[in-house]
């Protein structure tokens, strides 16, 4: 599959693999130096015919037409591991998890083990298959550094019903965060408009809606607050990528530990392993019973230690 992009940027040249990331969505900068660097880029200038680059470094004039032939994605698979579960609640139609930091929710390129789906399959055997054979099962996803309450779907039934609940938030999510810097507020609304970042595509940013940015509204309420640090409980009335993450960010408070978004020294590093975020609590009625059900996982022990230290007195 080939795709075409022309280099019009009204500037000094830029890096052809910093040009193909910031202009195509889904692929890593690694990704596209790999393509480039096995000849699968060509570049023609104004008046020239296309020549093959492999340099990632190539620097464009402006209207270079650049051509990358994106390799067919390799059939993935997903199979069934036994990796341990913290199993909240599981019937015939639903699992409920509590979700470990650094777990990937489904396989996807460059990760096609150990994650939550080879977990579920393995425990469940039974999972939706609406979403596929590298989602089954998965109605909502944590980022992999994100830990906390998820929910799946053992039928087909029950995911199109939950799907629903959490498209049209009649299904609850809370989270328990610990941001930088001191908020001041008893509690507050963060609301922007969130899409890609227009000047790194491997990141969301608040943006205008008619620059693609779509409506994105987080509730915070402060839970104790310390000299230079405090955590908040966080509440989704979207549910946009990263958006707490890119909010709490954009308020000038960005998550402990966030490698994305958050500062670039991570004093709590050897402490805590990606953002200190935590799904604590996930409301839904049952697909089936139609009850209402609420599961809670506590905070996880790495954020309890970053609290700790500072207590102790880290800034």
């Amino acid at each position: 599959m080939s795709d075409v992009r022309t280099f019009t940027e009204d500037k000094k040249g830029e890096r052809l693999d910093q040009f193909l990331v910031r202009s195509i969505d889904g692929f890593s900068r690694s990704h596209i130096q790999k393509i480039i660097s096995t000849g699968g880029v060509t570049v023609a200038e104004s008046g020239k015919e296309p020549t093959v680059v492999t340099k990632p470094r190539h620097t464009l004039s402006v209207g270079d037409v650049v051509t990358i032939d994106v390799p067919a994605p390799q059939p993935i698979a997903a199979r069934p591991e036994d990796i341990p579960l913290d199993i909240l609640y599981e019937d015939s139609d639903v699992i409920v998890v509590n979700k470990a930091r650094g777990m990937v929710t489904h396989p996807a390129t460059g990760t096609a083990d150990g994650t939550l789906v080879n977990a579920l399959l393995y425990h469940c055997h039974d999972l939706s298959g609406i979403n596929g054979a590298l989602r089954p099962g998965i109605v909502h996803r944590l980022d992999k550094d994100t830990s906390g309450v998820m929910i799946a779907a053992k039928n087909d039934a029950a995911h199109v019903d939950l799907a629903e609940q959490i498209r049209t938030k009649a299904a609850h999510r809370t989270y328990i965060a610990i941001v930088h810097g001191v908020i001041n507020e008893p509690r507050g609304v963060v609301h922007g408009a969130i899409g890609r970042d227009p000047r790194d595509r491997q990141r969301m940013a608040v943006v205008p809606v008619e620059h693609g940015g779509k409506d994105a509204i987080t509730e915070f309420t402060v839970r104790e607050r310390f000299d230079d640090y405090t955590v908040v409980e966080c509440e989704l009335k979207t549910g946009r990528t990263h958006q707490i993450r890119v909010h709490m960010a954009y308020i000038g408070h960005p998550l402990v530990g966030d490698p994305k978004y958050g500062m670039k020294k991570n004093r709590f590093a050897g402490i805590i392993d990606g953002q200190a975020l935590h799904s604590m609590r996930l409301t839904f009625t049952h697909p089936r019973t139609r009850e209402e059900m609420t599961f809670e996982a506590p905070m996880p022990d790495d954020m309890k230690n970053v609290i700790d230290a500072i207590r102790r007195g880290i800034k």
